[in-house]
């Protein structure tokens, strides 16, 4: 299964000290809207997304379609491809997609450990 560019997005309590804190560790700037509540930041290839008020737990973040660097790949799997595939496997979905739908789409998972996995497809 390729779930595409991996990210962690964490529910952030004050997204400008969120922000000073992992541009002090090397992050920048990467996409978002600060007054909107969300800020994603890059350091290499390494991709976090700061969000206030949008969520409550910290959450482990796909986004099929998309390389590391953001940029769209030109074959990937598709997130209907995805859910049809996870729930075939037995997983129990919170959130899914229209399956007869075309383009942007996510669908929501819980690990056995109580972690939120996003699968956010954009294009």
């Amino acid at each position: 299964m390729k779930l595409g560019a991996f990210s962690v997005s964490l529910a952030v309590k004050d997204i400008n000290k969120s922000k000073a804190f992992y541009e002090a560790l090397g992050f920048e700037e990467f996409a978002g809207n600060i007054e909107h509540g969300y800020m994603i930041l890059k350091n290499d290839s390494s991709t976090i997304g700061l969000f206030q008020g949008m969520f409550e737990k910290n959450m482990l973040t796909y986004n099929p379609g998309w390389a590391q660097d953001c940029s769209t790949l030109d074959n990937y799997q598709d997130v209907r491809e995805i859910q049809q595939a996870l729930r075939e496997k037995g997983l129990e979905l919170l959130d899914t997609v229209d399956e007869d739908s075309k383009g942007p789409g996510s669908i929501m998972l819980v690990d056995p450990d109580g972690n939120p996995v996003l699968i956010d497809q954009h294009i």
